[in-house]
């Protein structure tokens, strides 16, 4: 959004003088049209539209504050909250702009992730997707007498695999140290979508398969010299469970003494996450159940676009059709391979053929996301099956007349009346980022998804449970505190000695798990978020931010400073993320705050803006080096909200740790805002900003408003001009339960997509 510029044409002499008595309207077209046009559309001189979000009152102290640009602060406060009026309401509001030009739903292609997920979602359906995640927590452990895998002697769940068993046997019963055989098994729950490094360890022969049975990841099953580390790496989706097993075995190859000495022997199992470090995988993330092979698209696709704040699929360029065809084809080549499998057939089967002409017939009805017509039967089942006599060739060409098809691609085809299974897709692209399953598909067949009952209470049921949806949801908790793209988080290493990639890992780590246990709590309370105390440490964070936990412990929920730090407002990724390698920076975190957690819009410094280096200024604190920098008339229309809001969080230096002083002079955490409705607040310290944002309206509005376009990746305005004051309304009466504003928002876009009460 943008933030309102005005530059009044003015006479010499005094402007309240000029403008005493004259009403909103005749001050901005005597004063303001010049420049910005009758309309607030902007003109040659100045081209920007004055449109923006702020409100009423917070536009006139603006104006107020810094117009005209010439003389600014000689504007009455009467004469700017009337021009401010006037301009709110004729065109700068989104109210107004929804009046002068309604916003509607746009037609939408899936974007990268939906693709991603519907193609791995259509082959799942013919194994069993696993998109489920029970309590239990490791990897069952196989302990077998041989060097192979023959006569089990033990069965267990083991946490992690993190063993150095040394010159012993695993249990003294029945083992033999010198030589015996573990095999591993279950499933790996991974948390986001990128390429992730397998890692196996050990001094004897290993053996490691991810998504795939067949094909090993990292194989040291004939070790050669000394290697002691085993590595691959694989491309998986996030919010989803994948297949892995981990051979070892230990024997004494090679070895020509006839009575030789046990020899010591470790396995270790790690991973680096995208982005990350290499870390032992933890139970977790691991479970004992075993689920089948997924398939995942690896095409590259050009990026989606993100100018509104939230992804969309609004773009269609030559990359795009190239990578849809090249994935298309990939895919069509995968199950190809594979259709006696997946369409459960074999070459001697008499109804081989049928088979596979129901397979393809669901194939497409998974893609379509509704029941294929005679007329689409014969298009893209029929006239494949009968133009290529080899059935594993016809297969190929009706996936890639599948994959193809604007039917597929498009999520909000024209023509047709709206249905049942509309509602259904809406549903699952909305929590799931995917194409309905099987089960949605039914209840839209059976009629069962007309009413808000019906559908809330499949949603909360069964569709928030699945792994998906929780992934969906962690990644808009990232997108709201803006930690969904990788930041710099390096730090000066002579200022913070023994700030590294390990500890950066583990603070990404302990954010996650800290939104993970408020919004998966019986109350789900987004005051949570901000005001809660405690977060999720382990034995390495604890001795770099000075919290007494043991150096090896494992990641649980503590206290972290109580009294000083409040959720995760003053998380230290957070709080690293916002600064510079050396110092704070309450700009970069009040933008944060003004942007992402209260909602104001605001535009970008119209010149490049470098900090002055704290050496220029030796005896300055950073807010006060601050404060020098931002003075000017031009810098004060953004920098009055961003100022105040960021110098709340100065007690945290850059690396997130407390302190008292900066520059050895006492620190002022003070700091203040004015609300949409015209009332400052003020604060001192992060605790105190923490409960106002708690409590505030303006924050609970843009929480519910950005969650909406997150998951419907529509504009919310397209579903009326009161969508986001009955949204936080109800966020409000359930106790602002994260997950109910999740279920709500679905549910009512779904729906009121489907009754045509929105704009197309």
């Amino acid at each position: 959004m943008r933030r309102l510029n005005f530059v009044f044409v003015l006479l010499i002499g005094g402007v309240a003088n000029h403008c005493h008595g004259a009403t909103g309207e005749q001050i901005y077209t005597t004063q303001c049209a010049f420049c910005h046009g009758k309309a607030g559309e902007g003109s040659k001189k100045y081209p920007k539209p004055l449109i923006g979000d702020k409100s009423s009152p917070q536009l006139a102290l603006q104006i107020q504050k810094t117009m005209p640009k010439e003389d600014p602060g000689s504007l009455s406060k009467e004469d700017s909250l009337a021009v401010a009026s006037y301009a709110f309401d004729k065109f700068y509001s989104v109210a107004a702009r929804e009046r002068n030009n309604p916003v509607r739903v746009e037609l939408a292609r899936l974007t990268v992730s939906q693709y991603r997920n519907a193609v791995a979602d259509m082959i799942g359906h013919f194994r069993g997707n696993a998109t489920w995640w029970d309590k239990n927590r490791g990897l069952k452990g196989e302990y077998f007498k041989e060097r192979n895998p023959g006569k089990r002697l033990i069965e267990r769940t083991d946490p992690e695999v993190k063993f150095d068993f040394g010159v012993n046997a695993p249990a003294e019963k029945d083992f033999d140290a010198k030589e015996f055989s573990i095999r591993w098994t279950g499933s790996v729950l991974i948390p986001e979508t990128g390429e992730y490094t397998f890692i196996v360890k050990s001094n004897q022969s290993v053996r490691l398969f991810v998504n795939d049975n067949k094909n090993p990841i990292a194989d040291g099953y004939v070790r050669s010299g000394n290697d002691n580390e085993y590595k691959g790496t694989v491309y998986l989706l996030g919010g989803r469970v994948y297949p892995i097993r981990l051979d070892f075995s230990k024997a004494l190859q090679g070895v020509k003494d006839k009575n030789p000495k046990p020899l010591p022997a470790f396995v270790t199992l790690l991973w680096q996450q995208p982005n990350g470090t290499a870390e032992t995988i933890p139970s977790r993330q691991l479970s004992p159940q075993w689920s089948p092979e997924t398939y995942v698209v690896t095409t590259k696709f050009p990026p989606d676009d993100r100018s509104y704040g939230w992804e969309r699929g609004t773009t269609v360029s030559k990359a795009w059709d190239q990578a849809t065809t090249d994935s298309a084809l990939d895919a069509a080549d995968y199950v190809s391979l594979r259709i006696n499998e997946l369409a459960k057939t074999n070459e001697k089967d008499d109804k081989r053929a049928e088979k596979i002409k129901t397979f393809i017939r669901q194939m497409a009805k998974l893609a379509f996301r509704k029941p294929v017509t005679d007329d689409l039967e014969k298009v893209y089942v029929t006239r494949p099956m009968e133009s290529n006599p080899d059935l594993q060739a016809a297969v190929k060409r009706a996936m890639l007349m599948i994959l193809k098809s604007p039917r597929f691609l498009y999520r909000e085809p024209s023509g047709g009346e709206p249905d049942q299974y509309d509602v259904a897709a809406r549903m699952a692209f909305a929590m799931w980022d995917s194409i309905p399953n099987q089960e949605l598909l039914d209840l839209a067949a059976a009629g069962k998804l007309k009413t808000p009952e019906e559908v809330k209470k499949h949603l909360n049921d069964k569709m928030i449970w699945d792994t998906r949806a929780k992934t969906r949801l962690l990644g808009f908790l990232h997108h709201w505190l803006k930690t969904d793209h990788g930041r710099d988080a390096v730090k000066d290493a002579k200022r913070f000695p023994g700030f590294d990639a390990a500890i950066v890992g583990d603070l990404r780590t302990s954010l996650d798990l800290t939104l993970d246990d408020v919004v998966w709590s019986d109350k789900s309370d987004f005051r949570q978020l901000l005001i809660s105390e405690e977060t999720f440490l382990n034995g390495r964070l604890a001795k770099y931010y000075g919290v007494d936990l043991p150096a090896d412990a494992s990641f649980a929920k503590t206290a972290f400073e109580p009294g000083k730090r409040t959720g995760v407002l003053t998380h230290p990724y957070l709080m690293t993320t916002l600064a510079y390698s050396a110092e704070t920076s309450p700009i970069h975190r009040g933008v944060f705050l003004a942007k992402g957690i209260l909602g104001t819009g605001l535009k970008p410094p119209q010149e490049a803006f470098t900090p002055i280096p704290a050496e220029l200024h030796p005896n300055l604190t950073t807010r006060q080096r601050v404060e020098l920098q931002t003075k000017g008339a031009n810098c004060q229309s953004c920098h009055l909200v961003i100022n105040p809001l960021g110098f709340a969080l100065e007690n945290f230096d850059a690396v997130g740790r407390y302190r008292l002083k900066d520059n050895n002079k006492e620190i002022d955490p003070t700091g203040t805002y004015l609300t949409r409705s015209g009332e400052t607040k003020t604060f001192k310290g992060a605790g105190e900003l923490a409960k106002f944002l708690a409590g505030s309206p303006d924050v609970h509005t843009a929480f519910a408003e950005q969650m909406f376009h997150h998951l419907v990746q529509q504009s919310v305005r397209a579903y009326g001009s009161t969508r986001t004051t009955e949204l936080r309304d109800t966020f409000t009466k359930s106790g602002f339960h994260v997950r109910q504003l999740a279920v709500e928002i679905v549910a009512g876009s779904a729906l009121a997509a489907s009754s045509k009460t929105v704009r197309k």
